[in-house]
């Protein structure tokens, strides 16, 4: 069992850091489902995760305070509506897929900015 847990959490690491490029593709979910099937598994593949300098950062910050520094919130919050604008007006055709396309932009902008700004 311990195996398969440290599988899945490899492959969620991958998906988190994918996330990290790809504005669809929650990061932080990925990363803190990561340390809890590390944790399960592999007491070092976990110590190597919080340990990490900008993984391990990332994970203790969101644990800790719930909260989102503001660099990564400003940059969110830009790639979601730089993709989503692009689909709504360079690839959709349908005006109810444009809508779309704007009102999940909305959902996740609120979303991000529902959490703390870390300072």
């Amino acid at each position: 069992m311990r195996y398969i847990l440290a599988f899945l959490g490899s492959v969620s690491l991958a998906l988190g850091i994918i996330g990290i490029f790809v504005p669809m593709l929650p990061t932080t979910p990925f990363l803190l489902l990561t340390a809890a099937l590390y944790f399960r598994s592999s007491p070092r593949l976990y110590a190597w995760l919080m340990n990490h300098p900008r993984l391990g950062t990332y994970i203790r910050n969101f644990r800790e305070n719930k909260a989102i520094p503001l660099r990564v919130k400003i940059i969110s919050v830009t790639l979601v509506w730089g993709t989503l604008l692009y689909c709504a007006y360079g690839i959709a055709h349908e005006w109810w897929l444009s809508s779309l396309f704007l009102l999940l932009a909305t959902g996740i902008t609120i979303h991000i900015l529902h959490y703390k700004t870390l300072k």
